[in-house]
């Protein structure tokens, strides 16, 4: 199977690309919702990208790279009434919510803001610059997963994004 890209969310006050750093390999536990959790489980696999990026922050934007070092697998959070993901419905024997284990791989020199995506010549259909798209792990295209590298490595070196062109 080819090689995906997604970007998967996290507040950077509750886990940080310098927390994976640290950790080197982490859980991406606490998904509550079915479309993010449909992916999760079904289509997420070992060796796909991940532009890991810092929600609720200001600005958002994305911080680094990772990969996906095992494929979905039940979240054991949603089981334990002491966690905050806690889901009292969610049965081991049918779980409900699902979660995969991701790999640091690099932390951008500096941020790649949301607003410099959404003004960056081809990332116009990529789903996190659409308004009011908050879902916590989205899909990538590969030319979208190429300019994000590119903006991501050359970040703080202050360079202009290529403007859009009419259409």
């Amino acid at each position: 199977m080819a090689k995906r890209y997604w970007l998967m969310k996290s507040e950077p006050d509750v886990y940080s690309i310098e927390d994976l750093r640290r950790d080197e390999v982490c859980h991406w536990e606490g998904v509550r919702n079915y479309q993010a959790r449909n992916l999760l489980r079904d289509q997420i696999r070992v060796g796909d990208g991940v532009l890991f990026y810092h929600s609720n922050a200001k600005p958002p934007g994305v911080a680094g790279v990772a990969k996906v070092v095992k494929n979905g697998y039940p979240d054991h959070t949603a089981f334990d009434p002491e966690s905050p993901y806690h889901d009292p419905k969610s049965d081991p024997d049918a779980p409900r919510w699902f979660m995969v284990d991701v790999a640091f791989v690099e932390a951008f020199p500096a941020l790649v803001p949301l607003a410099t995506l959404q003004q960056t010549a081809g990332l116009e259909d990529m789903v996190v610059t659409k308004k009011g798209m908050r879902l916590s792990v989205q899909p990538v295209t590969r030319e979208e997963w190429r300019i994000v590298l590119r903006l991501g490595r050359r970040a703080g070196k202050e360079r202009a994004p290529r403007p859009r062109e009419s259409r």
